[in-house]
Parts: structure tokens; sequence; C-alpha cells
């Protein structure tokens, strides 16, 4: 039986750490397009208020040679990021073995989700087997560090709220402890803002996504399937 796993690779020479550094109020969500090549495409999702600094840092990054706006949903951006290098040029500098690097990309396993921090990327994904799954653990671990989040076997319903963000839990916590979901309602939406020091705009967004999230994996959830 497969695995899904969701772990922290401790690098900040991967690709677009700098963002998540220059921003780091940004989430920064990235999925990989493997069909373009030994450069894939990064299909990057941004919330943040404004994209200014957010694309003033896509415009001074190494890694960046070209990107492009291709939709918007709120406070989030969807762009298409073409890379000016390769992941194993990126890392070169970082890693000794890259033929290890190279061969992940054929390991029997699909990262469906990757947030980049400052430090590097928390990655999340399927694996056909324990075998695979060591395969990325044993690599990550012998060259810049790795820590296992969460780790079950795949058809396992999740626990409700699993996959929100360090700061959509930071809001909800936030949120919660400071009265905004009582009823009444003790606590405006400006002052929690106030207190996570951001918009209120930004945390009515990123309380909607991690309500939907909890939604999505409780009451609503469908994965697994419901039998027929």
């Amino acid at each position: 039986m497969g695995l899904v796993a969701e772990f922290a690779i401790h690098c900040p020479a991967l690709p677009l750490t700098e963002i998540a550094a220059a921003v780091p109020e940004a989430d920064v969500v990235v999925e990989m397009q493997y069909n373009h090549g030994r450069r894939p495409l990064f299909v990057t999702h941004v919330t943040h208020d404004d994209p200014a600094p957010v694309e003033a840092a896509f415009d001074s990054s190494e890694f960046v040679a070209e990107y492009v706006l291709v939709g918007r949903a709120g406070e989030t951006r969807r762009y298409q990021i073409e890379p000016a290098l390769s992941l194993a040029e990126t890392l070169g500098d970082a890693l000794e073995d890259l033929d290890g690097l190279r061969a992940l990309a054929t390991a029997e396993a699909s990262i469906d989700r990757i947030q980049v921090t400052p430090e590097g990327w928390i990655q999340s994904g399927w694996f056909a087997d324990r075998a695979a799954f060591d395969d990325f653990r044993a690599f990550w671990q012998a060259e810049v560090g790795f820590t296992l989040r969460r780790l079950t076997r795949d058809g396992d319903p999740e626990p409700p709220g699993e996959g929100l963000t360090d700061r959509q839990q930071e809001a909800l916590r936030t949120a919660y402890e400071m009265g905004y979901f009582e009823i009444p309602r003790t606590a405006s939406l400006e002052a929690v803002a106030a207190e996570l020091d951001i918009s209120a705009s930004s945390l009515s967004e990123r309380l909607r996504r991690a309500q939907t999230q909890i939604i999505e994996t409780s009451v609503a959830s469908t994965w697994p399937p419901l039998p027929d």
C-alpha cells in the first residue's frame, strides 16, 4: 500500500526561497510541470494583498527567467514561472550528489504541493511504497536536512484541518483566542489583524481559506471516495 507524506527540506538554496524571504508575509505554494524538459515550469500561487513586492522579488531573482500572471482569486495570484536554471544548476553549490537528485525525478512518487519558506520547502505527495519514500528521505537527510511532518497510508482519512499552512493555523488560533468566533463576537477582524500585523483583508482571506480546508477535510471530505 502506498504512503502519503508531508516533510520539510531544510535548504535555503531551493528555488524561490528568496521570494518567501523578501515577502515573508506572503504564502507561496508551487506546483511543478515536469513535461517541460530539464527546466520544468513552476506554477506558483502567491497569497498577498499587494502584488508589487512579490513581482519585484521575481524581477530580482536569479532563478526566474520570465513570469506571467495567469489568474487571480481574491488575494491569491497564480503565476507561471520559467526558470533561468535547472534544479540541478540551482542546487549545484548546496548538494554533493546531483545524480541522486536527478534520480528522484524518476522515483515512484508524485509531489503535488510545495510550500516555499525562507528556509526551504515543505513538500507533500504520494509514494508507491515505503522504499520510494525512503529514497526521498535518505537523499535529503544526507544532503541538507529533512524533517517528517506527517506520514499516513493512502486511503486513510486525513484529520480535520490537515493541510493548513502555518499562517492559517496562526490566524485561526489568534482569532479564536481573541474571541473572534464567539457569539456575540468579542474581537473585530481589524483587532485580530492588528495583532497579527497584517491587513484586515489579508486576514479575512486567510481565515476563509483555513475554514474551507477544515470543511473539506471533515464534513465535506471527498477523499477517500464514498462507496457506491
